[in-house]
């Protein structure tokens, strides 16, 4: 007689079995004793470094993340002090790290703390959760870290973990699936020991159970996994649909007047918001008089000031989500030598200044060429 196949829909229901659940939990903490990495903020229990790490570890790779940690605590060794803090400074320490986002969050969230919970960062994950830039996985990995609360979760690395032990085959970029291995992360999750338990389901992701290439031969929980027994471990889980890439024109423009170069503070509706910048806006033309007419009225809609013939200076290619930006820099003289600006907006900085305030990664590249050049 022949075995009835089992649906993907139905396999992803059944919970795991008490016998398969201790022997997970018990396998994969004795790896994570002998392999973890030695991580900055692994070496301490302290909620609020946690909270930093777990935020900079969002969308960005470990190796990038602990020079940025080191500094970061080092500058706001407090939540009071992060509270305390300029978002200018804030995002200053942030630079470089990308989606900004995070920084003005953290710091609104570091605010809450001390003005609602006496800057003592709340233990109670339904507290945790309300606070600006912190969503469930967040949450849980702070406190079940820093307190031992029995708490799931789920992010990339864990969410391939997952779907490769049960051989779970449906995307987890919809709601419904996704639900179900959150049911999964809370079925597993131990009662103590709860913290290692965690990092060490990501630890696991990102060193053994690899989206390309996964080294199962390595892997403490083989013998558990449905993905290796069937040999799907390649296939599970169903990458999700990458967006189509936009080629885009942008121009820089270094307006410059006497020994000072104009900067622009970007608006909370703007790209790398709150960071300062040169004069940015998309192009259409891009050479002769129609570009040279083109940059002149836009550097006078935006600024309100007029300049002589822009020259072209550098040209850097970078990539915003989907977007492949193809950027044109280059470098004017203000013609109105009187003309006030908006203060908060705009500011007239020396080059040699231009390291104290945050930029983004192609405006501290183009800061630097001009400094380099003078």
């Amino acid at each position: 007689m022949a075995t009835k196949r089992t649906s993907p829909r139905s396999q992803s229901l059944a919970p795991p079995t008490a016998e398969w659940t201790k022997s997970f939990q018990r396998q994969l903490l004795g790896w994570y004793r002998r392999h973890k990495r030695d991580l900055p903020w692994r070496r301490t229990s302290d909620p609020y470094r946690i909270w930093i790490s777990e935020i900079m570890l969002q969308q960005t790779q470990v190796a990038t993340v602990v020079p940025y940690f080191i500094r970061f605590v080092a500058a706001f060794p407090t939540v009071r002090a992060l509270a305390e803090a300029d978002e200018h400074d804030v995002l200053r320490q942030w630079e470089g790290l990308g989606y900004y986002r995070r920084a003005r969050q953290l710091h609104r969230a570091a605010r809450v703390v001390v003005d609602q919970f006496g800057g003592q960062f709340p233990r109670d994950l339904d507290c945790v959760r309300r606070l600006p830039g912190i969503g469930r996985y967040t949450a849980g990995a702070i406190v079940s870290i820093a307190f031992d609360t029995p708490a799931p979760i789920l992010e990339a690395n864990t969410v391939r973990v997952f779907s490769r032990l049960i051989a779970f085959r449906e995307s987890a970029a919809a709601s419904a699936p996704e639900q179900r291995l959150w049911q999964l992360a809370e079925a597993v999750v131990p009662r103590r020991h709860c913290g290692a338990f965690n990092s060490a389901l990501m630890e696991l992701g990102s060193l053994v159970c690899t989206r390309r290439a996964p080294r199962c031969q390595d892997c403490p929980v083989s013998g558990l996994c449905a993905a290796f027994r069937s040999g799907e471990q390649d296939q599970i889980p169903r990458p999700r649909r990458k967006p189509r890439t936009e080629a885009v024109n942008e121009a820089a423009v270094v307006v410059r007047r006497g020994a000072k170069l104009l900067l622009r503070r970007r608006t909370a509706d703007e790209r790398w918001a709150g960071l300062w910048d040169f004069l940015r806006f998309p192009m259409v033309a891009r050479r002769g008089a129609k570009l040279q007419k083109e940059l002149v009225e836009k550097i006078e809609r935006h600024s309100g000031l007029l300049v002589e013939s822009p020259s072209h200076i550098a040209t850097f290619k970078h990539g915003v989500t989907r977007f492949r930006i193809t950027l044109d820099c280059y470098l004017a003289e203000s013609a109105d030598s009187k003309r006030k600006l908006t203060a908060g907006t705009w500011k007239w900085v020396r080059p040699e200044d231009l390291e104290r305030f945050p930029l983004s990664v192609t405006g501290r590249k183009l800061g630097r060429l001009l400094v380099e050049s003078q």
